[in-house]
């Protein structure tokens, strides 16, 4: 795992949450120090220290059925270009190997070049789409929802078992499930907009009343990862004043081991599928 040529990769603990925040932070993504204490916790965090400062991170965070997920890929401004987001990558799927389990990833377009060498397939195509809204609130907010139900609808859609993560989002303050005619979706906290998703709905109408719905009810800007398959939900989003940031690939390593029942509409997020 580690390289002789460079400094040793090292497996991180919940102390290192703010570290990693601040890497997170420095990329511009929306992650929360909670949702760097859920990796840490429930998953391998791999890091790189020049001195004492954290400058390159990767996590490994296993799933139910052999896969696993492999998120927060960060390097340091000051320390790209040196193979570090490799070896940690690297890192994370020797120890899936040496455990049966098939990678998963969401990657930009520069990261799915680089992975696409090492082995990984695409899957679904994403998009990350923003809201800038008045932090005044319009309307009523949607009909509240069982986390019961929306771990039945994910289950149904990723044919992964995140009982555990989806808990851990929904008992944070200010998190809500909401549903509304067969839809269902999870509103969160973020550390610059709150995040839409996931949202599993029937058809694309329902699930833009919905995300509709979400909007009127809250305070200041909203982000949302949607499947860029759905694409009349797509286009009903940026026809209704959402904005298209950036695109994600997801991608996988080792072979297929589930089979969804659905497509969401809207992920989790490009960290947490």
């Amino acid at each position: 795992m580690d390289a002789t040529d460079g400094p040793p990769v090292l497996k991180l603990g919940v102390q290192d949450a703010i570290a990693g925040l601040a890497l997170s932070t420095e990329a511009h993504w929306n992650q929360t120090e909670e949702d760097w204490r859920i990796f840490l916790r429930e998953g391998i965090v791999f890091g790189i220290r020049d001195g004492a400062r954290l400058v390159a991170t990767a996590a490994l965070l296993p799933y139910s059925g052999n896969n696993a997920w492999i998120s927060m890929v960060l390097v340091s401004g000051t320390h790209r270009r040196r193979g570090l987001a490799t070896r940690l990558v690297d890192a994370c799927l020797e120890t899936a190997r040496k455990n049966g389990l098939t990678s998963w990833l969401d990657a930009t377009p520069d990261g799915a070049a680089v992975y696409g060498p090492l082995g990984f397939t695409p899957t679904l195509q994403l998009r990350r789409l923003k809201l800038e809204k008045s932090a005044q609130a319009t309307e009523a907010a949607p009909s509240a929802a069982t986390l019961e139900a929306l771990c039945t609808r994910d289950r149904r859609a990723t044919g992964f078992d995140r009982t555990a993560l989806l808990t851990a989002f929904t008992q944070r303050a200010g998190s809500r499930i909401v549903a509304a005619s067969g839809c269902i979706a999870l509103v969160r906290d973020g550390r610059t907009a709150r995040h839409i998703g996931p949202l599993f709905a029937d058809h694309a109408t329902e699930a833009l009343a919905l995300v509709r719905a979400i909007a009127g009810s809250e305070n200041g800007p909203l982000l949302l990862d949607a499947v860029a398959s759905q694409a009349a939900f797509l286009e009903g989003l940026t026809r209704s004043g959402w904005t298209i940031e950036r695109p994600f690939q997801r991608m996988r390593f080792g072979p297929a081991s589930i089979a969804a029942e659905e497509t969401p509409f809207a992920v989790a997020g490009p960290e947490f599928g």
